[in-house]
């Protein structure tokens, strides 16, 4: 075939790859300019008033927090639930707890997440259960909080405006529903989120493991830890309580569970120890 009877060919794939380049290049320059778009004032004094810590950040991660968060609230939609309207509080807070989890990481922004369901306060639940007979059940349960794998994550108000305002008792029902959310990313929530190399996994099995058996059996005993105990239920809701702990009493962990923190540290990419 000469070079003439392959020119159509060639101008073929010339522009089919054009058009696979402006398709990967386009959202991402919408995205930059999202990210940079100017942060309004009053979404900053709802910071500074529901997330202390933000005031404690220094300059460089409270300008990346602020294009997190003007990128988040572009991407995701709330809704209020049980005659709940939807403020730019709301939507400001969630986004300010949510997104300090994505700071100095190269990360999608909670790609697959689309939408955040918001009680007033903490909201019932249905869930089948299995009794020890191997008969099933339903039961109904309190919660503040779920994270689903279908693109929505459901809190209580009550309880996001709580965890935001006190960031040291170790409790923020955001910090841990949007751990789940990164878990999930690696397709499967099991404590395991997806790391940056490949040699990272056998350190973090390690250590994961033997923190959550130290945790179940001090749980089982009845002894009080700097983790709240609900971490020793299994290891999704270990690494989403392990956040919650690195983030509000950073130093408590750093003493007691050290190779933990470092753990935490690496894969989150920040000190919170820096921030108190």
């Amino acid at each position: 075939m000469s070079w003439k009877e392959l020119a159509p060919f060639i101008v073929f794939l010339i522009l089919a790859a054009s058009a696979v380049v402006m398709v990967m290049w386009y959202p991402n320059q919408r995205l930059r300019k999202i990210r940079s778009a100017p942060f309004p004032e009053t979404w900053e004094v709802i910071l500074e008033a529901n997330l202390p810590v933000y005031k404690r950040l220094p300059d460089n991660l409270k300008h990346q927090l602020q294009g997190l968060i003007n990128v988040f609230l572009h991407q995701k939609t709330f809704y209020g639930c049980a005659g709940l309207e939807i403020t730019d509080e709301m939507r400001v807070t969630i986004a300010g707890e949510a997104c300090l989890l994505l700071l100095n990481r190269s990360t999608n922004e909670y790609n697959d997440l689309r939408f955040i369901l918001v009680y007033p306060e903490a909201f019932r639940a249905e869930r089948e259960v299995i009794n020890d007979d191997g008969t099933a059940a339903v039961s109904s349960h309190g919660l503040l909080g779920e994270s689903w794998n279908n693109g929505k994550v459901i809190l209580s108000w009550d309880d996001v405006i709580a965890g935001a305002r006190d960031f040291t008792d170790g409790h923020n029902v955001v910090l841990h529903e949007f751990a789940h959310q990164l878990d999930g990313e690696s397709g499967s929530t099991n404590g395991a989120p997806l790391l940056r190399t490949p040699t990272s996994y056998r350190s973090w099995a390690r250590v994961l493991s033997d923190e959550f058996n130290i945790l179940r059996d001090s749980a089982f005993k009845g002894k009080k830890s700097v983790m709240d105990n609900y971490g020793a239920t299994n290891p999704a809701e270990f690494f989403a309580v392990a956040t919650e702990t690195f983030y509000e009493k950073p130093k408590e962990m750093a003493e007691k569970h050290p190779e933990l923190f470092r753990e935490l540290r690496n894969y989150y990419c920040v000190d919170p120890r820096d921030w108190v």
